[in-house]
């Protein structure tokens, strides 16, 4: 007999605006309730939260266990951004995946969208929704916090690129997250440190780092804004920016998810307090807010979303398959010849 009382099954909490980081590689107490706040919509994970990706799978349990749908993410980019490095395949430079797309282009797009592919598989047999990848900006030689996280220097070959390795992630289940609009390749400060000023004009970012998220906006599961004023266009760095995030909906059409970047960084200073921030941040049009490396930055957060209405669209980040068992991976063919030669090309000395 089936139990028509609808109060007998409890609809999940809605997904709040913030995404939180952890201390370390198990659940604290404190963490335990931090988790329960209606404020939050889900964890994000730093190298300190991680041993190997077994443990990484046993924390996501952990945390599911406390709100079952939260979504976890993780930045797992390939070359140097690779939180999880035990257990899971070391993959290259983004830079060093095209590097060969003059002389062979479809071998280099398929190489990019199996790279997706298994970083997909691999994230979901730990237990992430979001690897928040790729990475769209265009490498101007400049910024050495792009440099070879970027596919390319030509905006037409990141977008090829980073299309392919998109179908590959959601080949594999994961949702995308093309970062850091409109684009971060051509400044040189960092904006973990410091605002930086990027002072091209719109045609000229139109015609360049514009590109890839043009191409892109209608295949993205999300986006990511970048800590970076475009002074021709608009005072405020993007991420705080309705004319950019406008930009972003109407004129590229995109219709995900809008994350903020880290809300702690130096970068997002100049939008006021930790609370200013993220209300300037969800009134430009963001849909989740992170604030990492700062508790109590994320708990003035916290307060200041208190009656802010969940966004619907978060939840379709959520990796909605039956996740495959991480020792389950070496019995796919494909996962064994796409770890061997990633991992080969990852540490190749002349990898970039």
């Amino acid at each position: 007999m089936t139990d028509s009382n609808p109060r007998s099954h409890p609809q999940p909490q809605p997904l709040g605006p913030v995404m939180l980081d952890l201390e370390g590689t198990r659940l604290t107490p404190d963490e335990h309730q931090l988790l329960c706040r209606p404020e939050v919509g889900g964890v994000i994970l730093f190298a300190r939260n991680v041993e190997s990706a077994t443990q990484v799978r046993e924390l996501c349990e952990a945390i599911r266990a406390v709100r079952p749908n939260l979504l976890i993410g993780i930045d797992q980019e390939g070359g140097r951004v690779q939180r999880i490095r035990q257990g899971v395949t070391r993959l290259p430079t983004m830079r060093r995946l095209g590097r060969d797309v003059a002389s062979h282009p479809e071998v280099t797009r398929r190489l990019c969208q199996d790279a997706g592919w298994l970083l997909g598989m691999e994230m979901a047999a730990c237990g992430i929704d979001i690897t928040f990848a790729p990475v769209l900006d265009v490498d101007g030689g400049t910024s050495t916090v792009i440099g070879d996280r970027s596919f390319s220097s030509y905006p037409e070959t990141v977008a090829a690129l980073a299309g392919a390795f998109v179908d590959g992630l959601h080949e594999a289940g994961l949702v995308a997250v093309g970062k850091h609009f409109p684009g971060h390749g051509s400044v040189a400060a960092d904006s973990h440190h410091e605002l930086p000023v990027d002072e091209r004009s719109l045609e000229a970012l139109r015609a360049h780092d514009l590109v890839p998220f043009e191409r892109l906006a209608g295949q993205l599961d999300a986006v990511m804004p970048a800590h970076v004023v475009y002074s021709a266009f608009d005072p405020r760095p993007a991420g705080f920016s309705p004319a950019w995030l406008g930009m972003l909906r109407e004129s590229l059409g995109f219709k995900g998810v809008i994350f903020s970047d880290d809300l702690s960084m130096a970068g997002a200073a100049s939008a006021g307090s930790p609370g200013e921030r993220a209300l300037a941040a969800l009134s430009a049009g963001c849909d989740m807010l992170l604030v990492c490396n700062d508790r109590q930055a994320a708990l003035e957060v916290l307060d200041a979303c208190r009656d802010h209405r969940p966004a619907p669209r978060l939840s379709k980040l959520r990796f909605a398959r039956a996740r495959p068992a991480l020792e389950s991976l070496p019995a796919l063919s494909r996962w064994r010849r796409l770890h061997a030669h990633l991992e080969a090309m990852g540490a190749d000395p002349k990898a970039s």
